[in-house]
Order: C-alpha cells, then structure tokens, then sequence
C-alpha cells in the first residue's frame, strides 16, 4: 500500500517536515511494509522557504535589511540555480518583527521586503515567488515598490515617508521598469484594497490599529488607487486579494506587474504533488486546527481538490468541524490527535508523539 502524507506546519508547534515525519514514524508502527512518501507543504505561509527548498533546489541569502519600522535586521529569502528568488514577505515586514507596543500600522512599510526582491534582482535573479502572509503593514505596497525603484512624491515633488499613515500625501508616481520577468504572488484570501472588507478594517486591528487610524488608513489606500488609476492607467483596487497584506497584493500587480495566485497550489505545482498523488492509494495531511474555514481555501481544502478521487485523511490538533463541513472539504475521515482538552502549552509541546500515536491508531 502507498502512503502520501503531505502536510502543513502545526503553527506554534511544528513545522511542515516534522508533522510528516511523525505521522510517518506512527504508520510504520503497525504497517512496517508501507511505502511511505513524506511531502511538507505549506499554503504560501510560515515556512515556505522550506517546503520549497528541497523542489526548487534554493540556497539561503542572509542580508541585512529595513524591518517594519525601517531598523536594520538580518533577514533570509531562498535563491534557485536557475534565477527564481522565493521571498516571505513576513521575514523583513512581518508582525512578528515587532513588539506589541510597537504595533502601529500607520507607521509601518514593506521596505526591507523590497530590498530583498531587488537583492535577488541584482544577483540574477529572472523570477520572483513572494508569500505575503503574516504582514505588520498597510502601505499598498509602495515601500517595496519604492526598494526597487519607485518614486513617491508629494504635490511639491519631494519624496513621501513610504509608511501606510503617508499613503494620503502621495501625488506623483515615479515609475521603474518591471524588475523581473515574472512575479507571483501567493496570497489566499481574496480582500480588496479598501473599503468595509478592505486591508486595513479587516485586518489593522489585529497590526495595532484603533478604529480612527484604520479610518486614516482606508482613506489613504482609496488616495493611492485613485493617483494610480489616474497616472498609470490601472485600477486594480477590487480585484480579490488586492487587499492582502496591507495592500500589498495591489502594490504587487499595479508596481511590479505580479500576477496573485493561491498559495497551495503553487506549491503543489513546484513540489510534484500530482505525479505523487496518482501513486498514492491514500493520502494522510493534516492541520493544527481544522473547523470550518478550512473549507475557504486552505491548504485541507486545496489538496483534496487535487486528489483526483484519492481518499484523504486529515489529522488536527483541534478538530471543530462538523461531518457536514469535512465532508465539504473533501475528507474521508478527519481524526483529533488530542484525546482531551489540555492547557494549550501541554498540547503544542505534545504535538509530536500525538501525531505518533494518532497515526499509529489508524485502521488502513
């Protein structure tokens, strides 16, 4: 019997390549003749660089570069042999670069995401995949597209501070050739720029906003679509996911002429996910919690869209969603590997062996 276990980190817990392992460790239990193929995956979020590696065969570039709040920071981003650059956006700008007290989303800019874009431009490289998950920022995307050439001036044609609180002071674009041939963005979630479901009212609160600088920010990202569609000729605004990451997506199509796309399935494009799964008499993924939500697009919800008829199996540290629901999803069988609620410190320390055990229980 062939056995795909394809799986996504268990945030706070483990990463994609250790959740495979475990599951793989508690199969060969009981099975000990299985064919086991082991595929980390993730959906364009927290360890990408990772999961890619092995595919794309990327080496690491540590460089030094601006972090939310334009301090200089070591960050990495992966380069492959043949010119494709992969960047996580969270690296340089993400949230979890700052403080809760330094949390303002007026104040931030996706700069040093921009530096490492232009790094890779000036090593060579022909092709950009950027992750935008987990961004501190609300800035459209101008301080990256400013890292790589951009100008943004105000109505006097002096340079504008390239924060997402300066959006509204924006009255001239300087523009820069295309920096690579192809930039794809992965991004799932399908908010546009501004508005009541708009970058900074769905997700300021959580990047340090309070209602009145969410409305300063909204007005701001209204301010530049409307200076873009006027100087450039685009107008992008409601396109699904021009919202993501404090409106880098938008920046991303308007500035670097990048194309959005869901995250899962790059990856599984990149990684060989349907050669693997055709092989495959069942595939076993998992996820730290899965409910219903992960019916919108989540990496769950992906990988059972490319089975191609393969019963899949899922594994959870939390399990909320209702027969109904993993049934929508696409699941055979949806299985929590914690007996009983503990403190959530216990259940991520344990997360490991109860995938072991989890797995091991399975009746194939």
């Amino acid at each position: 019997m062939n056995i795909l276990v394809a799986c996504d980190s268990f945030k706070d817990a483990l990463p994609a390549d250790a959740v495979c392992c475990a599951i793989a460790k508690g199969l060969r239990h009981n099975y000990p003749d299985l064919e086991i193929v082991e595929m980390p995956l993730s959906d364009g979020g927290e360890g990408l660089l990772d999961v890619l590696a092995p595919a794309l065969k990327l080496f690491f570039i540590e460089d030094m570069v601006a972090d939310p709040l334009g301090r200089s920071i070591k960050g990495r981003y992966g380069l492959s042999p043949d010119g494709i650059a992969v960047v996580e956006m969270a690296d340089a700008s993400g949230l979890q670069r700052l403080t809760q007290a330094e949390r303002d989303p007026r104040k931030t800019s996706t700069f040093g995401t921009g530096q490492q874009l232009a790094d890779a431009r000036a090593r060579g490289a022909r092709r950009a995949i950027l992750a935008i998950g987990g961004s501190a920022t609300n800035d459209a995307g101008v301080g990256a597209a400013a890292a790589l050439g951009w100008e943004f001036l105000d109505a006097t044609g002096e340079p504008v501070p390239l924060t997402g609180g300066h959006l509204k002071d924006i009255a001239r674009l300087g523009p820069a050739s295309p920096p690579f041939e192809s930039v794809e963005v992965l991004c799932d979630v399908t908010n546009p720029l501004f508005g009541p479901k708009g970058a900074a009212w769905v997700y300021g609160h959580q990047k340090g906003g309070n209602d009145t600088a969410l409305t300063e920010l909204d007005d701001g990202l209204r301010h530049i679509a409307d200076v873009v569609k006027a100087q450039l000729g685009k107008d992008a605004a409601d396109v699904p996911g021009a919202g993501a990451a404090g409106g880098l997506g938008y920046g991303a199509m308007v500035f670097l002429d990048a194309r959005l796309r869901r995250g899962i399935e790059v990856v599984m494009d990149l990684t060989g996910f349907d050669a693997a799964a055709r092989k495959a008499d069942l595939i076993i993924t998992g996820e730290g919690h899965l409910d219903g939500q992960s019916a919108q697009g989540k990496l769950i919800q992906g990988l059972c869209g490319r089975a191609k008829g393969k019963p899949v199996i899922a594994l959870a540290g939390k399990l909320s969603a209702t027969p109904e629901q993993i049934k929508t999803i696409g699941l055979k069988a949806a299985y929590s590997i914690n007996r009983e609620e503990r403190p959530l410190a216990e259940m991520l320390a344990n997360t490991a062996i109860n995938l072991e055990k989890t797995a091991a229980a399975l009746v194939l």
